[in-house]
């Protein structure tokens, strides 16, 4: 089965994430697959690589990007949610007269038609957050 997963929370204020990461791992373990993972609403705070955790506590951001290369994931983060919560690629960086950028590795910036081609291609569409 093919499933796509939309995460709508921020890494650390909400279960969201992490009940996205865990489902994201077990739908891979049963051997099904995911088409793409949209980063949605405060849900596009799990895509900065300025995020450090305390020594201690899980780094959510690396796990996505570990879970996005380890199985070729498309993890996108939604370009409208994304600037206006300032995470932004090189190209928007860019187009925005920013000097940096801070995508986490794994992730990319795309509209919502990608969100739309997810729900299409997927076998089984799941929202995590409000």
């Amino acid at each position: 089965m093919k499933f796509a997963i939309m995460v709508n929370e921020s890494p650390y204020q909400h279960q969201a994430s992490d009940s996205a990461y865990q489902f994201a791992q077990a739908v891979l373990a049963k051997g099904h697959s995911i088409f793409r993972i949209f980063f949605y609403h405060d849900g596009v705070n799990n895509a900065t690589r300025l995020t450090v955790p305390p020594q201690d506590d899980r780094h959510i951001v690396n796990r996505w990007s570990a879970l996005a290369k380890q199985h070729q994931i498309d993890l996108v983060v939604c370009v409208a949610a994304a600037q206006r919560r300032g995470i932004l690629d090189e190209s928007e960086a860019k187009r925005n007269g920013k000097d940096a950028n801070n995508i986490a590795e794994g992730f990319r910036i795309s509209g919502l038609g990608q969100l739309i081609e997810a729900s299409i291609q997927a076998d089984r569409f799941i929202v995590f957050g409000d």
